[in-house]
């Protein structure tokens, strides 16, 4: 289980902390000539050795370093010919594939002993970034075939949106794994008469069903990782 969050956390900091947006408006253009996609694997080497810090996982860092670097080139070629939401989603899903096949090779290899409350905090830390950096990513993916401007440039806080679903997201999953439920209504609620009171005036269906869109999106996305939590933390 230690390797598994290890991986999945070397993930998602290369990935999406790590990872300015300028890198990847260079890398769509350039491509494989692009200077940051090589940065971009160095990153990712860098985290992956530090939070592996274990020779006996050597193949482990390798095969996990040319497969990324190997996946991401053949992303950005298809870049063109594959909706940009959908090929996101491939270009995860191949990336989690690859640390599967790892976790695989070694479970049957090598016995691991890590204290319980270590696995715990690895856990916890992926389910927080889960919720804020991948959580805005993936949602701003998923919403990205409307092309709505919610209000004119200088009228609301840049980013707010943002920042926003962020903490809903991190309180639905307090309320879950905290087993209060029941709050999660009252946060809906509360949304609803700051967001949705403007909405109402305005008479915008286009906003308000985009708005409506985002927001289920959102809290839907934070109960799934709080019931992954439990689960996963029931096995550990």
């Amino acid at each position: 289980m230690i390797l598994a969050l290890k991986l999945v956390l070397a993930h998602i900091i290369g990935d999406f902390l790590l990872q300015p947006t300028y890198w990847v408006r260079d890398k769509k253009i350039k491509k494989h000539r692009s200077k940051y996609l090589y940065l971009h694997i160095v990153v990712h080497a860098i985290v992956l050795g530090i939070l592996l810090f274990d020779l006996r996982y050597w193949k482990a860092f390798l095969f996990i370093i040319v497969t990324h670097l190997i996946i991401d080139i053949i992303k950005l070629h298809l870049s063109a010919k594959v909706v940009e939401r959908w090929l996101f989603f491939w270009d995860q899903l191949a990336h989690l594939m690859m640390i599967v096949l790892v976790i695989r090779y070694y479970e049957s290899a090598i016995t691991f002993f890590s204290p319980d409350q270590i696995e715990k905090y690895f856990l916890v830390l992926i389910c927080i970034l889960l919720l804020t950096t991948v959580g805005s990513t993936i949602i701003r993916m998923m919403i990205s075939k409307w092309v709505l401007e919610e209000d004119a440039a200088g009228h609301s806080l840049n980013e707010a949106g943002k920042y926003i679903g962020m903490l809903e997201r991190l309180f639905v999953f307090g309320f879950i794994i905290s087993g209060h439920i029941e709050a999660i209504g009252f946060l809906i609620a509360a949304k609803s008469v700051f967001r949705f009171g403007d909405l109402s005036k305005s008479k915008d269906r286009k906003l308000t069903e985009y708005i409506l869109i985002g927001t289920l999106m959102s809290f839907g996305l934070a109960m799934l990782i709080g019931a992954g939590y439990i689960y996963l933390r029931s096995k550990i």
